[in-house]
């Protein structure tokens, strides 16, 4: 038989078992916490700090990918400086990025008529028109992309080529349209390559 002061003292050593456990566990863990400059909070803006331009901000999300950022960081660039021809190719080639066809090509028609001697916007608008089914337009595009460019640029070259032989072969189906994908290729540089 078991005593009436016994049951209870069962629930008392579980009581002081954790009581020295936790001491324990804390008497491990260090003194106290470190002060930060900052406190304990992430820090901060620096207020100081050169700040990155939005066109080179939008440039870099087209380079990753990031086609909606991209044409957003344009958008709060074009709220500092204006729509300037790089700002319209930006959101063009983001557009593009993005298959929306029709504003892409509203935009770098933009940019070619503000800067009539920017290869690359006119290449862009090369892939637009190449993307639409305008294979004429596009290898006049490129064309003059390319002369613009003194032919340094291989995309360009590339594009052209492609747009050639799609002018030459005017019996092409829609499964040969297929065979070309857009793939991005420096800041605002698109080129048409064919699929693997």
């Amino acid at each position: 038989m078991t005593s009436k002061g016994g049951g209870q003292a069962a629930p008392i050593l579980k009581l002081l078992s954790a009581i020295t456990v936790a001491a324990v566990v804390a008497a491990c863990g260090p003194d106290r916490i470190e002060d930060l400059p900052d406190g304990p909070f992430a820090p901060g803006v620096d207020p100081k700090g050169e700040a990155v331009e939005g066109t080179e901000v939008g440039h870099r999300l087209i380079q990753a990918g990031q086609y909606e950022l991209a044409l957003d960081a344009f958008t709060r660039a074009a709220l500092k400086q204006g729509l300037t021809p790089e700002i319209l190719s930006g959101m063009g080639s983001a557009n593009l990025g993005l298959g929306r066809l029709g504003q892409a090509e509203d935009l770098l028609r933009r940019a070619v008529r503000d800067d009539p001697t920017w290869p690359e916007a006119w290449n862009n608008l090369g892939v637009v028109l190449m993307e639409r089914g305008n294979t004429a337009e596009a290898e006049q595009i490129f064309r003059k992309a390319y002369a613009l460019d003194n032919g340094e640029s291989d995309a360009i070259r590339d594009n052209l080529r492609i747009a050639l032989a799609k002018t030459e072969n005017v019996g092409h189906t829609d499964e040969q349209k297929a065979e070309y994908k857009l793939v991005q290729r420096g800041n605002l540089d698109f080129e048409l390559r064919k699929n693997q």
